[in-house]
């Protein structure tokens, strides 16, 4: 019986170090949080660039052209979070890492057309369209600073490993 309660332990014991390795290999590390944060902010300015434009006041450029120069401003700090990402879903072993970033994405894009959805187009404009303009004024570390700011209201995806 002993040998029995011994073998257990040892047992559990394994069980327990691989799942915390295997949980240390599947949590983010800071760089890949702050790419899916990035990479949130960047989905929820489209939607709201989109749905917003048509509400740009006269003599300001559409909210939408604000997004895309916003985007073209900051172009290889993107695909340097969606290179952060897809590595990160190739190190977990996702067989199309490609298609893991593209649904984060829809799934960021979808949760951001859901409160527009709700709202009525008016109201939601007028809750989200400051955004763009905020945005549009940042530098380069400005995004990162946005990137690296988590709020329990919009966590990220995976577990942040401990450091």
């Amino acid at each position: 019986m002993r040998k029995l309660t011994i073998s257990g332990v040892v047992f559990t014991l394994f069980l327990m170090i691989g799942t915390s390795v295997f949980a240390g290999e599947s949590c983010y590390s800071m760089a890949e949080a702050e790419a899916e944060q990035g990479i949130r902010i960047h989905s929820e300015l489209m939607v709201i660039g989109l749905n917003c434009q048509h509400m740009t006041p006269p003599g300001q450029k559409n909210y939408y052209a604000q997004y895309r120069e916003f985007t073209s401003h900051h172009e290889s700090l993107f695909q340097d979070y969606e290179s952060r990402l897809l590595n990160y879903f190739k190190r977990i072993g996702v067989q199309k890492p490609e298609k893991a970033l593209n649904d984060l994405r829809t799934s960021f894009a979808n949760k951001i057309s859901e409160n527009a959805a709700k709202m009525r187009p008016d109201v939601f404009c007028n809750r989200y369209k400051e955004r763009i303009g905020k945005a549009g004024h940042m530098n380069r570390q400005d995004v990162i600073k946005w990137a690296t700011t988590f709020y329990d209201t919009h966590p990220v995806s995976h577990p942040i490993c401990e450091q």
